[in-house]
């Protein structure tokens, strides 16, 4: 062959391979502080959606030469993170709580009463329900009593739980609705009473104030929602939820009747969120689950059961080890019978199932990680769950790393609880308390979430905490056992990755990389670098699904 010919080769294929069709992609971001969250944890200034996507991260330049491009975004120098990721929250709850009374930081009993009494004025059939309220954060830190709802609501049920979910106060009228009397008992909860003098003689009243397995009995002569109104509070919760730049979130504790009806939105393309569902340790629900096996979805996840241990620390449900500090003799309760447990974990484990135990005091937590541990047999990839992991007795960590059980842990709960929590289990147990930096050594990663609506939904308060720990006003100095407090990577990867690997998801989603969904969030500031005191002021600009826009900031 002679030169000219191979010249005039060398020059067709040359042609040939700048003319060849660039790959059509939909959507080009750029001019952005791109965090991928990958491995090496590094940043891009730019990335192209196809079909839902990330299809390629890098320089803005190399992609449109690479892509035929639909649509572009400029991020106008914003920062990109992958959505964020609820590892512990109660949608459906925070959907029905938009419905009902605001409770959340009020100061006093006079005051929800007043707060109750409008409601009830602009909403007047059925029944009046509400929540938030916390005693610990009144001038007398005592549970109320029930003598003026009663009074102005005598043929109306009245139900307003505790900040916590785990305690209630409830009138009369919801009371005998329930069929609960003075005197009654129940393995897993408390039905307060008081005793009343009259005429000489000592009565014991109800006071309406009904702790765990108690508020149970109340709770469930509610009735359901109509299709209609479930799909409202669903809808609502997601608004709200974007606007937060939340794009997957765990709903903790559903029946399967629920989910049944979370499909049904799902598919009719109405409802957008991804939901990782864990069903209650209910007989139906286990039915439900074996009979169907896993069900998933783009957008829904259904493969655990959601079980309980004991109670909260602000009712003195947790069940402790030792009596609690403020209340001597009381240590607390189990919610049913360690046995109960056990058997649960031995189906599930036969199933091949994940198991996601509510557990709070360091009975409660050494309960479970001792069942756990009788399961899992040491290192695993069944990535069973502790929810909360709130206090832990120091010889109980080890547990957690050389069985493989994943702390789920929420931020927030530490900086609520910190003003009061060593009045409950004194100096030294509190060590063991909301340790997230402990907890993450064991494993080497951590999920991480809000428990809203039992907390704020905020995320950059779930950041902030983990981070700083601190309150808003920056109290206290130095942070709360600031030794426990996580790094900022470590945070970002809890609220992302670490979380979606909590949920089997991590090769979906979680980080900005090839091959994974298209949920991201565009901020106004790089809580990577922004001042501590300023977290708390950062605001989501954007919200992505599936590289669809769902929210923005106006």
């Amino acid at each position: 062959m002679n030169k000219i010919k191979l010249l005039c080769i060398i020059v067709v294929c040359f042609f040939m391979a700048s003319c060849a069709k660039k790959e059509k992609v939909s959507l080009l971001v750029y001019n952005a502080t791109i965090y991928t969250i990958d491995s090496a944890f590094s940043t891009a200034e730019a990335m192209v959606v196809k079909d839902g996507k990330i299809l390629a991260t890098g320089k803005m330049a190399d992609l449109e030469k690479e892509f035929e491009i639909t649509e572009k975004l400029d991020a106008q120098g914003k920062f990109i993170y992958p959505g964020f990721i609820d590892a512990h929250a109660h949608f459906l709850e925070y959907g029905k709580r938009l419905q009902q009374v605001s409770l959340i930081g009020t100061g006093s009993w006079d005051e929800i009463i007043e707060k109750v009494k409008t409601f009830a004025a602009e909403n007047k059939e059925g029944w009046i329900t509400g929540g938030g309220w916390d005693q610990n954060d009144w001038t007398v830190k005592k549970f109320p009593s029930n003598e003026k709802l009663n009074e102005l609501f005598p043929d109306r049920p009245v139900l307003l739980s505790r900040i916590d979910g785990h305690a209630a106060i409830a009138n009369q009228k919801a009371l005998d609705i329930a069929c609960i009397k003075a005197g009654d008992r129940l393995t897993g909860g408390e039905i307060e009473v008081k005793q009343w003098i009259e005429k000489k003689s000592s009565t014991s009243k109800l006071t309406g104030i009904l702790i765990d397995n108690a508020f149970n009995l109340v709770l469930s002569k509610i009735p359901s929602a109509t299709e209609q109104q479930f799909n409202k509070v669903l809808l609502a919760a997601q608004k709200n939820c974007f606007a937060v730049g939340l794009t997957t979130i765990d709903d903790c504790g559903l029946n399967y009747t629920d989910v049944e009806r979370i499909k049904k939105l799902q598919e009719a393309g109405n409802l957008k969120m991804r939901l990782y569902v864990m069903l209650s340790d209910e007989e139906k629900n286990f039915d439900w689950l074996e009979k169907n096996g896993i069900l998933k979805t783009d957008r829904l996840n259904v493969r655990s059961i959601k079980v309980y241990a004991d109670g909260a620390l602000g009712s003195r449900g947790a069940c402790l080890l030792q009596p609690y500090s403020d209340k001597p003799g009381h240590t607390g309760f189990l919610l049913s019978n360690p046995a109960h447990f056990d058997s649960v974990a031995s189906r599930i484990v036969q199933k091949g199932f994940q198991m996601c135990t509510h557990a709070i005091g360091d009975s409660g937590n050494r309960t479970i990680l001792k069942i756990y541990a009788k399961y899992l047999k040491g290192k695993n990839d069944l990535r069973w769950r502790i929810e909360h992991a709130q206090v832990i007795h120091q010889n109980d960590f080890k547990i957690f790393g050389a069985n493989s059980i994943i702390p789920s842990v929420q931020p927030t709960h530490a900086t609520s609880d910190m003003r009061w929590v060593a009045e409950k289990l004194g100096s030294e147990r509190v060590k063991g308390a909301y340790a997230y930096k402990q907890l993450l050594q064991q494993n080497g990663w951590i999920p991480l979430g809000t428990d809203f609506p039992f907390e704020d939904i905020s995320t950059f308060k779930t950041f902030y905490a983990a981070v700083v720990r601190k309150d808003a006003k920056g109290w206290p100095d130095g942070g709360y056992q600031p030794a426990n407090a996580l790094t900022r990577e470590e945070t970002i990867r809890g609220m992302t990755i670490w979380a979606a690997k909590a949920n089997f998801e991590e090769k979906e989603k979680g980080s900005l990389e090839k091959g994974k969904l298209a949920d991201f969030v565009i901020l106004d500031a790089d809580i990577m670098k922004e001042a501590p005191e300023k977290l708390l002021q950062v605001k989501v600009l954007k919200t992505f699904l599936n590289g669809e826009k769902v929210y923005e900031n106006k």
